[in-house]
């Protein structure tokens, strides 16, 4: 008896050891099984949304409402949004540009930048904070309560009914709001310039439309698409496979924001490489 109560602490200190061996080689190891089994499910999640959206029947009632709930319920924020921000590159700008006697220039400067740039970027991640949080919440919240077994059980398609279109909304749906957000955005403009003088609508739009130029228009206006599709994928595949319980919805609309902001980013990158690119 005695023996054995020797030698269980031996036992004990062995088994530990063994035990920090294996946790200090299965961080790393566990990080890069995540990453690649997180990457091809949303690659095969991908797969079935194109392989679903094709298929009879088609949602189109669905696709009316949650093309509601998407875009025009998101008309107040991103016009905001818009109005703020070229209201406060206007007024950030002028003193540079005065410095160098260039203030003439400062309705094209402010049209490029948004057009190009600020203006889709800040509103597709306005779009993933609103848009892919609820989509993803909505899910999850239906994942928890299992009404995507009921559906599933009495003969209906939850993919194709929750997913499909709400990827698709999420992606029709964000171009037009980014045309809107810039429009509201050189309105603002317009009024940053008339706050330390007077410009007319006419020499202000006029100032605009010289400066903008079909290259401006295009890449921007299309990257928005895949934007929209981005953020919809990844709120709809965080939520249809979000963890069972309370916690799961809370984890799932966090993580679909997060996710959805890197990929407008990942994305609007690519977007611009490619058309310097081509540009050139």
């Amino acid at each position: 008896m005695e023996n054995v109560l020797l030698q269980h602490p031996e036992n004990e200190i062995q088994e530990t050891a063994e035990l920090s061996e294996s946790t200090s080689e299965s961080p790393a190891d566990s990080v890069f099984h995540k990453f690649f089994l997180e990457v091809s499910s949303i690659t095969m999640f991908t797969l079935r949304f194109f392989k679903e959206v094709l298929k009879p029947p088609y949602e189109f009632k669905e696709l009316m409402n949650q093309s509601f709930q998407i875009g025009y319920k998101s008309l107040p924020l991103v016009a905001i949004t818009g109005f703020i921000i070229g209201l406060v590159l206007t007024i950030q700008s002028r003193p540079t540009l005065a410095k160098f006697g260039a203030v003439s220039w400062l309705p094209g400067m402010v049209a490029v930048s948004l057009v190009r740039e600020i203006g889709p970027v800040i509103c597709a991640l306005i779009f993933a904070g609103k848009v892919g949080s609820g989509i993803g919440a909505e899910l999850a919240s239906m994942n928890v309560t299992e009404q995507i077994d009921a559906m599933q059980v009495s003969g209906t398609n939850p993919f194709k009914y929750l997913v499909v279109t709400r990827v698709l909304s999420s992606t029709l749906m964000l171009p037009l709001l980014a045309v809107f957000a810039d429009a509201v955005g050189l309105l603002g403009s317009f009024v940053g310039v008339n706050l330390n003088g007077h410009v007319s609508a006419f020499l202000f739009s006029s100032q605009i439309f010289q400066s903008l130029d079909f290259r401006d228009l295009f890449p921007a206006f299309i990257k928005t698409f895949f934007f929209g599709f981005a953020i919809g994928l990844v709120g709809s595949y965080k939520g249809y496979y979000s963890n069972k319980g309370t916690e799961g919805v809370g984890k799932a609309a966090n993580s679909a924001v997060v996710f959805a902001s890197l990929m407008v980013f990942i994305i609007d990158m690519i977007a611009v490489q490619m058309t310097s690119l081509f540009q050139n």
